[in-house]
């Protein structure tokens, strides 16, 4: 056996040591100061700091997970009809919406339930439309009719 047969046991080249002069320069591309240029430097991603401030959606309808509960109807009284409406007209939400007995919700012209056990004299038809047993006897007794949807 002679001298250059024999082989290191392992590679002996060091991994660069960055930022301690050499071929890159004074701060080997680590910049001046600053918690970056040290060794060491662990900063968290700006991303992360914007994402933690955005409010969160809670609960399952956050989510998406469950359907939105449906709007309740907006209730209006018989008299208030009585009182608007002229016999033989046709009640329907969009005609109490023109006479501004009704107001639209997020947009829409919202379902209406018609309540009451109060009087009512006019012959009306009424379309669709909620309507409760008590609105149901004063129209028919009235000698109006109702419209199933």
């Amino acid at each position: 056996m002679q001298l250059h047969h024999i082989k290191k046991p392992r590679n002996q080249k060091l991994s660069r040591r960055v930022g301690r002069g050499g071929k890159r320069g004074t701060y080997s591309g680590r910049g001046m100061k600053g918690q970056r240029s040290r060794a060491g430097a662990k900063i968290r991603p700006a991303v992360r700091d914007l994402i933690k401030k955005i409010p969160k959606l809670r609960g399952a309808e956050g989510r998406g997970t469950s359907p939105k509960k449906p709007l309740a109807p907006t209730i209006v009284l018989v008299e208030r009809i009585q009182q608007h409406f002229r016999a033989g007209e046709k009640v329907t939400p969009r005609t109490l919406f023109a006479k501004g007995i009704v107001e639209k919700r997020l947009g829409k012209i919202p379902e209406v339930k018609l309540l009451g056990s109060g009087k009512i004299s006019k012959k009306l038809l009424v379309s669709e439309c909620q309507i409760s047993s008590g609105a149901r006897k004063a129209i028919e007794k009235a000698g109006g009719s109702i419209e199933k949807p």
